[in-house]
Order: C-alpha cells, then structure tokens, then sequence
C-alpha cells in the first residue's frame, strides 16, 4: 500500500464488532468495540488494520459499520433468503432458540448508496454507522416473510407457518444489534428508502422469479465457472 499513488480507501464493516446491545441503545460510531464471537472478532481487527494503516501511513480513508444487509442475488445461506427458498421447498424454517434475537435489516440498494454517500462526501479518518431502523425480532421478521411469500406464491400460510422449526442456539450469538444511523442522516443527507416490507416483497419476487439462478448457486458451479475472470 505504501508504494502505489496516493488513494481513499472505504472499509465496509459490521455492526457485530459492537456486540449485543441487549437492554442498551443503539451503539453510536464511537461505542467501545466489544465483539462477542471469534468471526465478530475479526471483523473488529480489521477495523483497527485499517485505522493503524491510515494512521501510520497516512491513507486516506473512512470506515461504515452496517446493520444486516437483505435484497436480490444473496446467497441462499443468509436468513432472509433461506427461509424464502426453504418456504417455496416446503422444507423446514429453522429458527435459533426462542425467535427472539432482534436485527436491524437495511435493503442492500439503500447500503450501496450510503457507501457511495461516504465516498463523495465523507470526511477522511471519520466511521459511519449504516442501518435501516427496522429493527425486527427474528420470528416477527419470519411471520412477515411468510405472509408475503404466501401471497406471491400461493401457498397457504397455515402450510409455511407449520414449517416453523426451533433448533439449539449457536454459541456467541448476540440477543440484539442496533446503530444509531443519525450521523450520516445529519452530515451527508443519507437515509433509507426502503421499508422493509417493500424491500421484502421485492426480495421475494426476484427469487419467486430466478429459480436458474438459485440452482446455479446451490450447485456451487459459480466457484468454478467464474475462476479466472
């Protein structure tokens, strides 16, 4: 990095190196980093790579910690598009312990643009937190997501509602995430577009309508037929 041009360099991060803020508000950009599992961890490392290499160096370059990403093209194994392709599968809905973990979900086209946002306008050296202020328990978000594919496929939302399954928590899984977002909202005139019950039915219809896609991906034929590119 110390041998090429003179560059801006945006770190995109999480809003997991904050951990739970369970009974807490939600965490400002300067919130103590308090990463509760070794991937959350390393996602706060990287944040401090990237601080110490501007500092040392003296790169230009801000950092966003975003709440949890949803829209078209993600990968089946992310919550929001495993449960709708599982409903059109008439498989299981596995849901961690009691449903009860609370996320912050923001549309991926509004994540995108606050990135862009930051790179015209973002002061160098400053963090900006990214979020959808749409905080949703995980069975509550489940029950939308049921609704809305039961209407744009027809099946009976009794049939998905009996796909519901409980299964054991995953260790370090953290009750709640939320980011204070008013920052970027006051400073470079961000917010989001979406909300999330458009964000989700549009979610649902691009996946209702590229089955090939999906089975592409399933397949995992992407990790061989785009080696090289």
């Amino acid at each position: 990095m110390r041998a090429r041009p003179p560059i801006h360099l945006h770190h995109v991060s999480t809003d997991e190196v904050f951990g739970s803020r369970d009974g807490l508000d939600a965490c400002a950009e300067d919130s103590p980093y308090r990463p509760n599992s070794p991937y959350a961890a390393s996602k706060a490392s990287s944040d401090h790579l990237v601080r110490a290499y501007a500092k040392t160096y003296g790169i230009s370059s801000t950092l966003s910690n975003s709440s949890n990403n949803y829209g078209p093209r993600q990968f089946p194994e992310k919550l929001i598009p495993l449960m709708i392709l599982n409903m059109l599968d008439r498989q299981p809905l596995p849901v961690y312990g009691d449903g009860a973990h609370v996320r912050d979900w923001v549309y991926v086209d509004d994540h995108v643009e606050a990135v862009w946002q930051i790179l015209r306008g973002g002061l160098p050296g400053t963090t900006y937190n990214v979020g959808g202020r749409t905080e949703r328990a995980n069975l509550v978000l489940l029950t939308e997501l049921i609704r809305i594919v039961s209407e744009e496929s027809a099946i009976p939302v009794r049939e998905l509602e009996s796909l519901v399954t409980f299964v054991t928590d995953r260790p370090g899984h953290d009750r709640r995430y939320a980011v204070d977002c008013s920052k970027i909202e006051r400073d470079l005139g961000w917010s989001p577009r979406h909300k999330l019950s458009d964000g989700l039915r549009e979610t649902v219809r691009w996946y209702v309508s590229h089955e090939p896609w999906v089975t592409h991906v399933r397949t995992g034929a992407y990790r061989t037929s785009d080696k090289g590119r």
